[in-house]
């Protein structure tokens, strides 16, 4: 793990990672700078965050650009309404040998992309309520640890919107944050536009690994919180 003479040089490196994470985010996604600060937020806090917009507004993205300039393990498990609960966290099938063997499913990752959460009924939703709390799964009565550092990203439709289900109350209890994506400005509009209507390549460079990001969510851990 990284290690760091003092919290103040931890400090100090950190805020330098943040400046360079958010400097290759910028590559691709343009605006949305709070939806960016929110969501790395949560990130150096070990919290989930939920991405909620109407489609066309880089949610997913947004998730698929942070995960690129991290170096660590990404899944994107796209929620649909006949999507099973063994399609997230996996199953027990049998070998050759006739030996129950667990297959690992795509929740077995660093970061997590669930895309679209609520297309998907509470019944496969509530698949995800260990792992986003415990960071384990459970399969037969045999428990299975999750990767470190673990976060679900998740995007959502607006609920009027049609073939959508309400995440229940203990799914919505997993995020530390429900941030909201707007339509970008008008300015922000003409560079998207710019931005994808050339073939000139836009490289992420990874800027940070698991045992920096932990290191940091450790500091962050640490901070003192004053009475009042």
């Amino acid at each position: 793990m990284t290690k760091f003479s003092s919290d103040v040089e931890a400090a100090d490196s950190m805020a330098a990672a943040y400046k360079n994470l958010t400097q290759e985010i910028s590559k691709v996604i343009i605006g949305q700078d709070e939806v960016v600060r929110l969501v790395l937020t949560g990130l150096f806090c070990q919290g989930h965050s939920l991405l909620v917009g109407v489609p066309g507004l880089a949610k997913t993205l947004l998730v698929q650009t942070i995960s690129t300039s991290l170096d660590l393990h990404f899944k994107r498990i796209q929620f649909t309404p006949d999507l099973m609960p063994s399609d997230i966290i996996g199953a027990e099938t049998m070998d050759k040998e006739r030996n129950f063997k667990f297959v690992k499913g795509p929740v077995f990752a660093n970061i997590v992309l669930a895309d679209e959460i609520n297309r998907t009924p509470p019944k496969t939703q509530a698949a995800l309520l260990e792992s986003m709390q415990e960071y384990a799964v459970t399969i037969a009565g045999q428990r299975y640890e999750l990767p470190r550092p673990f976060f679900v990203l998740a995007t959502q439709n607006p609920i009027e919107q049609e073939g959508t289900y309400p995440l229940p109350e203990a799914q919505l209890d997993r995020f530390m944050f429900n941030i909201l994506l707007t339509y970008p400005s008008f300015k922000d509009e003409v560079l998207v536009v710019k931005n994808t209507t050339t073939d000139e390549p836009r490289t992420v460079n990874k800027t940070l690994s698991a045992e920096e990001i932990i290191a940091y969510q450790h500091l962050v851990r640490r901070v003192p919180v004053p009475d009042f």
